[in-house]
C-alpha cells in the first residue's frame, strides 16, 4: 500500500500571539458555555488541495499564522485561557499569550493518502495539533481555546488541523473564526464579520438541572463512513411528496433511514424505547437579542423517541414524520427551558452512553465547507470523535468530486455493522 511509507513530521511548534495589543480581563461563559460536557477540545482535519500557481505563493502554514495572529486581535478571546472564577464559574481569561501552532511536513501527496477518505491512511493524531510542551510549564490542555497544525504534502495540497474548545464556540462559530482567518489570509484587512462576545444573551434558566456525565462502557462502537448519492437522496424526498404533500430535507430524510436502520441491524426488543437526538441551532429563537458576528454556545438538543417497533417496522416516510414533529417542537421546547419549565426538571443537553440512543450532527450547514485561505474551499472535512462507546451519526458534506452527502458513523456494534450498512444501502 503506498500510505505505508507516509510519514509526518512536525517541523516547528510556536505559540502564535495576537498581532496587535488586545484588551485584558476575565469574560464570563454563558450557560450553554460553562456546561460541563463543553470543556473538551473537538478535533477536525480540513484536507485542500494545492494551486497549480502556487510556486511563488507564500506558503500555506505561513499564511495561516499570520492571518491567525491578524485574527486574534478582534477575537482576542481565543488567544486567553479557560480558568475558574473565585465564585467558582468557568470563564476566559483574557491573557493575550495566544494559540498553539504547529508546523509539519508530510512524506506523499494528498492523492497518495486518498485526500483522507475513509479509511484514515494517516493516523489522525499524526495532523492534529499535539505540541509538547516544557517540563517547567506543564500546560493542561483544558485550559487551552484553540490549537492549529497545518501539515505540507509534497503535492502542494495541505491539511489543517482543528483543536477547538468547546466551552468557547459551537460548530457554526467555530467555523465562523475559521472564516475570519480565511478572509485575512486573502488579504482583508479584517474579518469581514466583526465577531461579538455577546454572552449575556444567552438564557441563564433559573434551576436548571445538569444531568450526569456520559458512563464509559465496554462496548466499543464501529467506525463507519456512508457515502450517499443525489440520487439516493431525491429519490426519498419525491416519494415523501409523493405521500404526504409536504417536502422534506436531505437531513431528514438521512437521518430517520440511519435511526432505522440501526434499530433494526441493533435488534432492540419491542416496546423499548429509542432516542435520537440531535443539536438545532438555537441562534433563530434569540434573533431578536443576540449581537451580529456571536460565536459562543447556541444550540438545542431535540429528543425524539418512541418504542423500537415503531422505528423498525413503519415506512421510513413515517420515521421522517416523527424527525419533522421533533423539530417543529424547537420554539416552544427552548422557550420552556430558558424559563426553567423542562418536563420534571429534565436536562435537555444530557448526553448519554445509552446504546439506545443515537446523537446527530449536521456539519453540513456549519460553514466549514466554505473556508478559503487562498486556495479554495476545502475538498474534504473530516470530523472526528473520541468516545467509541456513544452512538453518533455526523452529515457533512462529501468530496468535492462526489455530489451528494456523507454519513459518519459510530453507532452499531461489530456484529451489526454489515446489517446496519445494508439497511442504510435500501431504497424502500
Amino acid at each position: 500500500m503506498r500510505s505505508a511509507a507516509a510519514t509526518v513530521t512536525r517541523v516547528a511548534q510556536r505559540v502564535v500571539v495576537p498581532s496587535a495589543p488586545t484588551p485584558r480581563g476575565a469574560l464570563p461563559l454563558s450557560w450553554l458555555d460553562r456546561y460541563p460536557t463543553q470543556r473538551a477540545l473537538i478535533e477536525s482535519l480540513h484536507v485542500f488541495k494545492g494551486r497549480a500557481d502556487a510556486a511563488d505563493a507564500e506558503a500555506p502554514a505561513r499564511a495561516i499564522e499570520r492571518a491567525l495572529a491578524a485574527a486574534l486581535v478582534s477575537y482576542y478571546p481565543i488567544a486567553g485561557r479557560l480558568a475558574v472564577s473565585d465564585a467558582g464559574e468557568l470563564v476566559v481569561h483574557c491573557t493575550g499569550e495566544g494559540v498553539w501552532f504547529v508546523e509539519a511536513a508530510a512524506s506523499c501527496t494528498l492523492e497518495d493518502v486518498d485526500y483522507l477518505e475513509y479509511p484514515l491512511m494517516v493516523p489522525k493524531d499524526d495532523l492534529l495539533p499535539h505540541p509538547t510542551y516544557p517540563a517547567s510549564d506543564p500546560l493542561p490542555e483544558d485550559s487551552l481555546i484553540l490549537l492549529v497544525q497545518v501539515t505540507q504534502f509534497v503535492c502542494g495540497g495541505f491539511v489543517v488541523g482543528f483543536r477547538f474548545s468547546h466551552a468557547v464556540a459551537d460548530g457554526p462559530g467555530a467555523a465562523q473564526f475559521m472564516t475570519a482567518v480565511g478572509d485575512i489570509a486573502r488579504g482583508h484587512a479584517a474579518p469581514l464579520l466583526a465577531p461579538a462576545w455577546g454572552r449575556d444573551a444567552i438564557p441563564n434558566p433559573p434551576g436548571a438541572a445538569v444531568g450526569p456525565l456520559p458512563v464509559p462502557t465496554e462496548l466499543r462502537l464501529q467506525y463507519l463512513a456512508i457515502d450517499i448519492s443525489t440520487d439516493y437522496i431525491e429519490h426519498f424526498k419525491a416519494r415523501f411528496l409523493e405521500q404526504t404533500g409536504h417536502r422534506c430535507s436531505a437531513f431528514e430524510v438521512l437521518i430517520a433511514k440511519a435511526w432505522q436502520s440501526r434499530t433494526r441491524a441493533a435488534r432492540f426488543e419491542p416496546g423499548s424505547p429509542v432516542h435520537v437526538c440531535f443539536a438545532m441551532n438555537a441562534r433563530p429563537a434569540l434573533r431578536r437579542a443576540l449581537p451580529d458576528g456571536f460565536y459562543g454556545n447556541c444550540y438545542y438538543i431535540m429528543r425524539v423517541s418512541a418504542p423500537a417497533e415503531r422505528v423498525s417496522d413503519a415506512s421510513v416516510y413515517d420515521v421522517v414524520k416523527l424527525i419533522r414533529e421533533g423539530k417543529k417542537r424547537l420554539p416552544t421546547e427552548f422557550a420552556q427551558w430558558s424559563a426553567g419549565e423542562t418536563a420534571d426538571g429534565a436536562d435537555p443537553y444530557r448526553i448519554t452512553s445509552d446504546y439506545r440512543t443515537l446523537l446527530v450532527s449536521d456539519w453540513s450547514r456549519l460553514g466549514f465547507a466554505e473556508v478559503d485561505y487562498g486556495w479554495g474551499c476545502p475538498v474534504h472535512v473530516v470530523p472526528l470523535t473520541n468516545l467509541d462507546y456513544i452512538a453518533t451519526c455526523i452529515l457533512v458534506r462529501p468530496s468535492a468530486h462526489k455530489p451528494g452527502a456523507r454519513l459518519i458513523t459510530q453507532c452499531v456494534a461489530a456484529d451489526a455493522v454489515d446489517a446496519f450498512h445494508k439497511g442504510m444501502m435500501r431504497l424502500d
